[in-house]
């Protein structure tokens, strides 16, 4: 099971609004334990093949009378593809093997008592904790209507996260920024307010060496719709998404413009304050399919989403470098859990990356 869940990490990101699923045929002989096939869901969405099949197809024959290990209950209704118990009876699996049950309404238990019905052995919650970080996205999804979010951000030693008019601020070292990169890649999308957008002009994507492919949505929150036509995200929107998260009141020469360029706008409803409402756009997000989301700016929006108790994930490189001048101070509640005071959060944890420190804080999904 722990060779499954590692596999299953290969698509992180990529199979969305799918979980990334992980399976292993494996026969049982007078040697020892073989693997003779494995799967994982393939990239690109609804409609692609899910992983027990794969596995299966690539199985033949040696399936029959072998063992499945897979990373989440094999899925019981026809959607875009046909149920995977269906394969996995007609492939003559003896016994199946599961981390996680599926919080999905339309399995929930069902792929098991189908299974069992047909005569197959299930054994259930199997390293159901160590599976969970890899279906997070999944499950949040499923169970709270929204993304699993994920926050990040680098603070000096200083505690600033920035400084106020200079752009985008060196605070983490290479090593650092080359992890932040894979990160990127193991989320369906990254998340900055406009103002992050206004001041930095990133670009965020993946810029490991051949892995731009891995590169996620990219969506800012952006209530006015200010987000330059020649920004950085705007002229590379046909290639990699852009979706801008909006208020209904946004300028609609503004919205057209930014359509016409191949950004994909959101309108959502907004707070008393005119701003998006957060909880509003991820339930938005969650609907189009989005089941994980990096946050990487800025201070406010981080400390709203934390104050709306939106965070199920903190990733903190605390670093030695002082910023001084008019430093842009990382969000109070980020200092409180550096400080000891973790809240619904608990350590998870603490690595050293080249010359910066990796602090991780998650909470339980429920």
């Amino acid at each position: 099971m722990r060779a499954a869940i590692a596999y299953a990490r290969r698509n992180l990101g990529r199979t969305w609004p799918n979980p990334s699923v992980g399976a292993l045929v494996v026969r049982f002989e007078a040697a020892g334990p073989r693997v003779v096939a494995r799967g994982v869901t393939e990239a690109g969405g609804r409609g692609k093949p899910h992983a027990e099949r794969i596995a299966l197809a690539a199985a033949g024959a040696a399936a029959r009378g072998a063992a499945l290990y897979v990373t989440l209950e094999p899925c019981s209704h026809y959607g875009t593809t046909p149920p995977c118990v269906e394969a996995i009876i007609a492939a003559g699996i003896a016994r199946v093997v599961v981390a996680q049950g599926d919080p999905d309404s339309r399995v929930a238990g069902r792929g098991v008592k189908i299974l069992r019905d047909a005569g197959i052995e299930v054994k259930a919650e199997v390293l159901a904790d160590t599976a969970e970080a890899g279906l997070a996205g999944h499950i949040t999804r499923m169970r709270r209507g929204r993304p699993f979010i994920t926050f990040k951000l680098a603070v000096s030693a200083d505690g600033a996260i920035g400084q106020a008019g200079a752009g985008q601020v060196a605070i983490s070292g290479p090593e650092a920024r080359g992890r932040v990169h894979i990160l990127r890649a193991e989320h369906d999308a990254i998340l900055i307010g406009v103002g992050t957008a206004l001041i930095d002009d990133p670009e965020l994507t993946v810029r490991l060496p051949g892995m731009a492919h891995r590169s996620p949505v990219r969506i800012v929150f952006d209530s006015r719709a200010r987000l330059p036509l020649d920004s950085r995200l705007v002229v590379t929107a046909r290639d990699v998404p852009v979706w801008l998260v909006t208020g209904e009141m946004a300028p609609r020469h503004r919205i057209e413009a930014l359509r016409a360029a191949g950004v994909d706008v959101l309108p959502v409803p907004t707070g008393p304050d005119g701003r998006v409402d957060p909880r509003h756009a991820m339930a938005s997000l969650a609907w189009k399919g989005i089941t994980s989301v990096l946050v990487e700016g800025g201070a406010a929006l981080g400390q709203e989403l934390l104050g709306l108790d939106l965070v199920d994930e903190l990733a903190i490189y605390r670093s030695d470098v002082i910023v001084g001048g008019e430093r842009i101070a990382a969000p109070a509640a980020v200092t409180a859990i550096l400080a000891g005071d973790v809240g619904r959060f608990e350590w998870t944890a603490n690595h050293q990356v080249g010359a910066d420190r990796l602090y991780e804080f998650r909470r339980r999904l429920y």
